[in-house]
């Protein structure tokens, strides 16, 4: 997998291991050949997000993490799996770009008394569920993510985030 790591915010130490260990778990579950696959991963803080949140989604708040998929892969019909990307005449797979904000990350996970690198791994498995075409607007689209998430999270010795 080609991971393009930007670290805009110095606080973000040893992001790339837990995000090319997130990333690696979604691909490996979705069936998707990791070695094919690029992702740019933007990691930022507040300021930075923020300005990311009012220009694509016309929020001019910080938010947790943005995603932006190369290739729309939504299913059409609630509550369906998303098409599998395939490779483009390269052979590789673009997936898309995410951007994650320290200070969000940092301010949920103290606020949910859950461990830092945890709370940075559901977001990363979320936002690269994202890039695959799974979506929340819709609720029986958010039951699947939300189950999907917790799957993928389960494999790697997380516990389930929406349990309170």
């Amino acid at each position: 997998m080609n991971l393009e790591l930007t670290v805009e915010d110095t606080r973000w130490q040893g992001l790339e291991p837990l995000a090319t260990r997130a990333v690696t778990a979604v691909l490996a579950h979705q069936g998707v050949d990791s070695e094919l696959c690029e992702i740019s991963l933007l990691a930022c803080g507040d300021t930075r997000i923020a300005e990311l949140n009012a220009e694509f989604r016309e929020k001019p708040i910080p938010t947790n993490v943005l995603s932006w998929p190369a290739d729309d892969l939504a299913a059409e019909i609630a509550g369906q799996e998303p098409a599998c990307p395939s490779p483009d005449f390269t052979g590789e797979i673009a997936l898309g770009d995410i951007a994650i904000s320290y200070d969000t990350c940092a301010r949920e996970a103290n606020e949910a008394g859950k461990p830092f690198e945890d709370h940075v791994t559901h977001l990363l498995v979320h936002g690269t569920l994202h890039l695959l075409g799974y979506d929340h607007v819709r609720d029986p689209d958010a039951t699947l993510m939300e189950g999907v998430e917790v799957e993928i999270l389960g494999k790697l010795g997380i516990d389930n985030p929406y349990i309170v």
